[in-house]
């Protein structure tokens, strides 16, 4: 019998996952904390918007759940917890910290109630094609009985151990989109400093030993010098934050994850916090600009 999935979250992410699942004939409701979102989704989709998480927890017996913070999530699960009846299974597709997982899975616990922290990687694009990594902490057989919902959603599923491990997956792969959008906005700066045919440029290094999901799809939005949320600047920071903290535990500091921290804190102060980090590109060229001014600027000696 196919789960009964309720979603919670209708964000960037959110929309492209929970169309997925319906597509699939396993989507029964949504909520999302601004009404109208959820409303328009029902409009659309003819799944029913719950007005209350206790609705929602009536309705479905697997909850996904997909949010920004993590306060958001314990706030969610704190809401649900009441209503949900044992052996419902709640999935976490949100990016927090692996400590907030643990969390949540402990409270959960107690309702008899799995849980399961699958945060997602491949942006907006992965999101609404269904070809989303998934990286799971929890245990096995929640595993398994998620598989209907979670290959619904994502392409590649992968179970890394107990809860909180799937956030430790995600963290890592953030700190590899950090030292990726670095090496992108150096290097396309660097080009168009040299005054290259981007365009031609782009098509050809993306199939070159330097290439990468991020470069080809995001490396566009530099030569339009447009930046579309597909990953907020504000969201990146908030992840490499939790990143710095998790690394901190073990005693260490990771220079990538500073020096883009200070970068992000830089775009959102000038106003980019909410274009796509592909925005990390204005500061780079800026430092050529600025070389260049110098440059022209009489010996003041």
């Amino acid at each position: 019998m196919k789960p009964a999935v309720g979603f919670v979250g209708l964000g960037a992410m959110g929309q492209g996952m929970a169309l997925n699942l319906h597509k699939q004939g396993l989507l029964a409701a949504v909520w999302n904390r601004t009404p109208a979102k959820a409303d328009q989704f029902a409009k659309e989709s003819g799944v029913s918007a719950a007005t209350k998480l206790a609705q929602l927890a009536s309705l479905c017996d697997t909850i996904v759940i997909c949010v920004s913070a993590d306060n958001d999530v314990l706030e969610i699960i704190d809401a649900l917890q009441p209503h949900l009846r044992p052996n419902t299974l709640v999935i976490d597709c949100s990016t927090v910290g692996a400590d907030t997982a643990r969390t949540a899975a402990h409270r959960l616990r107690s309702r008899e109630v799995s849980f399961l922290d699958a945060p997602v990687s491949g942006g907006v694009e992965g999101a609404r094609n269904a070809t989303l990594a998934i990286m799971v902490g929890g245990e096995e057989a929640a595993f398994e009985r998620a598989q209907p919902v979670l290959r619904a959603m994502g392409k590649t599923v992968t179970h890394f151990g107990a809860n909180g491990a799937g956030q430790a997956a995600k963290a890592t792969n953030q700190i590899l989109c950090a030292g990726v959008i670095q090496a992108v906005a150096e290097a396309m700066a660097f080009a168009k400093s040299e005054d290259l045919p981007l365009d031609r440029l782009i098509d050809t290094l993306g199939q070159g030993a330097g290439s990468s999901w991020y470069f080809v799809h995001r490396a566009p939005n530099i030569l339009r010098d447009d930046y579309p949320p597909g990953f907020r600047v504000r969201l990146h920071e908030k992840d490499l934050k939790i990143c710095r903290a998790m690394a901190a535990r073990h005693g260490v500091q990771l220079p990538l994850i500073e020096m883009t921290l200070v970068h992000y804190r830089r775009l959102i102060e000038q106003g980019h916090g909410d274009e796509d980090i592909s925005t990390l590109f204005r500061l780079k060229d800026a430092l050529f600009v600025a070389a260049k001014e110098s440059a022209r600027s009489p010996d003041k000696h």
